[in-house]
């Protein structure tokens, strides 16, 4: 009240006033919208009777040295796992895995195979909504709420029994990591490809 000026007294008169700062609330809401929230998803994808319905996420190896991650997406219904090695946590490594999907199920099947995909907020996943063009619908679900994505999760996690945080994703450095993330999942069917 004494900076908005409402109180008739100069800020020399209260000097405990001179040596604090008023705090400005800043809004914390994340105003960059990448796309539908998954509040707006059809409830047929929670219910889990209808296949084509995905989650994906990115999970990443060692800090140093090549930034190598991998793409992972995982079907609710059936819980076929595809994993694909991509260049990094970017927009660019995205698009190297949509690319790699779209050429190994074509354009004119993509939209029948993955008819939702959902995601979460990462930065990586901000030009995601350009599958929306192939007749995909993609949903980011909320920030710091994995439990929206819980396949996808519980995928990762048994992946990261196999690929330590800090281990190399790299299939020149772990020659054998192909061979493993093949034979992860028994009885699901695993996909593991390079770009």
């Amino acid at each position: 009240m004494l900076w908005a000026g409402r109180i008739p007294l100069t800020l020399f008169a209260v000097p405990q006033a001179l040596g604090r700062k008023c705090k400005r609330k800043r809004n914390r809401k994340n105003r960059r919208l990448k796309g539908r929230s998954i509040e707006e998803r059809p409830a047929i994808v929670d219910e889990g009777t209808e296949i084509g319905h995905w989650e994906a996420d990115t999970v990443v190896g060692s800090r140093k040295g090549s930034g190598v991650a991998v793409f992972t997406a995982v079907e609710k219904v059936t819980h076929d796992y595809i994993a694909i090695c991509i260049s990094g946590r970017t927009c660019a490594g995205i698009e190297e895995a949509i690319a790699h999907l779209k050429s190994e199920y074509g354009e004119a099947r993509f939209s029948q195979v993955f008819k939702t995909i959902t995601v979460d907020n990462g930065t990586e996943f901000e030009t995601f909504t350009q599958l929306e063009s192939l007749g995909t619908k993609v949903y980011f679900a909320h920030p710091y709420r994995s439990w929206e994505r819980p396949q996808n999760e519980r995928h990762n996690g048994i992946l990261r029994q196999y690929i330590p945080k800090g281990t190399s994703i790299d299939v020149q450095e772990n020659p054998h990591l192909e061979r493993k993330i093949d034979t992860l999942f028994d009885g699901v069917k695993s996909r593991f490809s390079r770009k």
